[in-house]
């Protein structure tokens, strides 16, 4: 098992940057693919990124390639998504999800964080 905590949200103003984090503990954390998904106020949960066990291989929601960035530190069980650029339809909360493999739908992760606020003014 795993459990995710993560943090780093917050007001930001349209342009800005904001840099999550996914903090896990219990066993083999380099094991565990990771995903970020986004719920909106009215909308499903949405993918965002995704990492896998090692960090080699890593996806990404259209909407976000070239202003998102996911990474992990295994050493430090800690996953992150750097988000710059950011705009006002990024608002919404913010989970991650530990899983197997590689999947854009909420239903093949097994362990989910509470997720993280983020909001972006105009």
């Amino acid at each position: 098992q795993v459990q995710l905590v993560e943090s780093g949200g917050g007001l930001v103003q349209a342009g800005g940057s904001l840099r999550l984090s996914c903090a896990a503990s219990g066993r083999a954390f380099s094991t565990y693919a990771i995903s970020w998904f986004q719920q909106a106020p009215g909308k499903e949960r949405e993918f965002v990124a995704y990492i896998s066990g090692r960090g080699g291989s890593t996806r990404y929601a259209d909407s976000v390639k070239g202003r998102f960035t996911v990474s992990r530190n295994n050493a430090e069980n800690t996953a992150f998504l750097q988000m710059n650029s950011l705009e006002p339809e990024d608002t919404a909360i913010y989970y991650c999800a530990a899983g197997g493999r590689f999947s854009a739908r909420q239903s093949d992760y097994d362990y989910w964080g509470r997720g993280t606020q983020v909001t972006v003014s105009a």
